[in-house]
């Protein structure tokens, strides 16, 4: 079973004596579902077991004439746990069904102009959640900017930023150079209970790189919220082709089970 979900940014790239400028802005966020799959249940042909809890306080539906609530009092664990052939979700009030959240945010950008002698840089930001799978990741799936037939060169290796030389690239880690921008993960609520990492080749500070296929980001466990922040680099030369350059920015993050 895949969940998949797919994150657009368009990316424009005006030209006119080298002089370059740049917007940056979100297309859409799709969710693509497969049907519902539930964890296993305690049952025979006689009974079914769902949602067990010992003591008072766990109900799932505790209700009078007016009002019902679900009751966690006297809850005595919390949170994932697992070894190599399993993994279980502990409290009264786990839910049964898997899913991925992808959300973006902050995801329009106005670059301005850029010249030869500059580096511009943008960010942009998303956050993935995964529960009942064994992870996630994140891939970028789109062609650097392109106009006509020339595409925006791209270092296939953690580069630093090189003014006067043509650059598209990108990480996901706070940097000071060329300016202090970008952000490292965030863990919410905090690392016990998320567990998203930046890629290798991604998570170098002042390094930069762009591949179009490369894992950016991944969990290996089931995960609350990560959020995570894309720092973008754009440098051309001198020889950059004038024109309009584009590029829709897809990521596609996928839980893994």
């Amino acid at each position: 079973m895949i969940f998949t979900a797919f994150y657009r940014t368009i990316i424009v790239v005006m030209m006119w004596k080298q002089t370059l400028k740049i917007s940056l802005c979100s297309l859409a966020v799709l969710l693509l579902m497969p049907a519902a799959v539930y964890a296993v249940q305690s049952s025979s042909t006689n009974y079914q077991v769902n949602e067990v809890f010992f003591g008072s306080g766990g109900e799932l539906n505790a209700c009078s004439g007016n009002y019902c609530s679900k009751q966690s009092a006297g809850e005595l664990v919390t949170g994932r746990t697992s070894s190599n052939g399993y993994q279980a979700q502990g409290g009264f009030n786990t839910n049964r069904e898997p899913y991925l959240e992808f959300i973006v945010s902050n995801n329009v950008q106005n670059v301005g102009e850029i010249e030869p002698n500059q580096t511009k840089t943008a960010n942009a930001n998303f956050s993935v959640k995964t529960y009942l799978a064994s992870g996630y990741v994140v891939t970028t799936e789109s062609d650097p900017p392109t106009n006509g037939s020339h595409a925006l060169s791209s270092p296939s290796i953690p580069t630093s930023s090189n003014v006067g030389t043509e650059q598209f690239a990108m990480n996901l880690v706070a940097n000071t150079f060329p300016a202090s921008y970008g952000a490292n993960p965030v863990q919410v609520p905090n690392n016990s209970y998320s567990f998203g990492q930046v890629s290798n080749d991604y998570n170098i500070p002042n390094q930069y790189k762009y591949t179009k296929g490369d894992t950016i980001a991944f969990s290996n466990s089931s995960s609350s919220t990560t959020n995570y922040t894309i720092s973008y680099i754009f440098n051309v030369s001198n020889v950059s082709p004038g024109g309009t350059y584009t590029m829709n920015h897809v990521l596609v993050a996928t839980s893994t089970f």
